[in-house]
């Protein structure tokens, strides 16, 4: 059925008007440790061997971008080869999830977004994120096992996140000014290149100074604040 525009009434055509401009304003990327997650795996798993202390440290100048990235990710894996794979999917499911990160994931979706995380984690601990999240995508690394048994890494994420997000940013046809970034550490900076507002969530100061604006309270659902201030839309923030 063909409408005449001369036939609608004028709220129809300012509601017509709205949707026109705003009808790709429909995707956020988010990062996944330290954002929709309240921790970081790899010094989690590293317990089980007691060697926390030096998967930490290893974690901490990747995120500060002090070393190469996919070098420092291979040699934490190259670390913890030989654990169990029953063990690595047990602590995947016990990943806290970030405060406020469900309400801000259900009200952005209820709204028409897309929601995409970018992680340089691992496949085991994306599922049931993205399950509880209603994310619509994920990309994200694998861990290799070898008859039941850690024995590497494939890294289809690598340093340059941007590289993983345009796929999808591409084929939904989504405009640079209508996507948003929320991300803390410095191998997610590249992010901030697609988008047209970039949240640095609880962030390094490198991702700070390179960020539109910064969150600095543990409570996800804030971003929605953010959101609504710079788009000028009026998206729920009780929660």
């Amino acid at each position: 059925m063909n409408l005449k525009i001369s036939n609608l009434d004028g709220t129809t055509l300012i509601l017509l008007e709205f949707f026109s401009k705003f009808r790709n304003l429909l995707l956020i990327i988010f990062d996944v440790e330290g954002v929709l997650l309240d921790e970081e795996y790899l010094p989690i798993l590293a317990e089980k061997l007691n060697k926390e202390d030096e998967i930490w440290e290893i974690t901490k100048q990747g995120i500060q971008g002090k070393i190469n990235w996919e070098e420092g990710l291979r040699t934490r894996v190259a670390a913890l080869k030989g654990l169990d794979e029953k063990v690595c999917q047990e602590v995947a499911d016990n990943l806290p999830i970030m405060t406020g990160a469900k309400e801000a994931c259900r009200i952005l979706k209820s709204a028409g977004w897309k929601i995409m995380a970018v992680s340089g984690g691992f496949t085991l601990m994306m599922e049931r994120l993205q399950k509880e999240l209603g994310l619509d995508h994920v990309f994200c690394n694998d861990l290799i096992f070898k008859d039941g048994k850690l024995d590497g890494v494939k890294i289809n994420v690598d340093s340059d996140k941007s590289k993983s997000a345009n796929i999808k940013i591409e084929e939904w046809g989504e405009k640079k000014e209508n996507i948003v970034c929320v991300v803390d550490g410095a191998n997610d900076i590249k992010l901030f290149d697609v988008c047209g507002l970039g949240i640095a969530y609880r962030a390094q100061d490198l991702v700070k100074d390179l960020a539109t604006t910064t969150l600095e309270e543990k409570d996800l659902s804030k971003i929605l604040d953010i959101i609504n201030k710079h788009f000028k839309l009026e998206l729920q923030t009780t929660v």
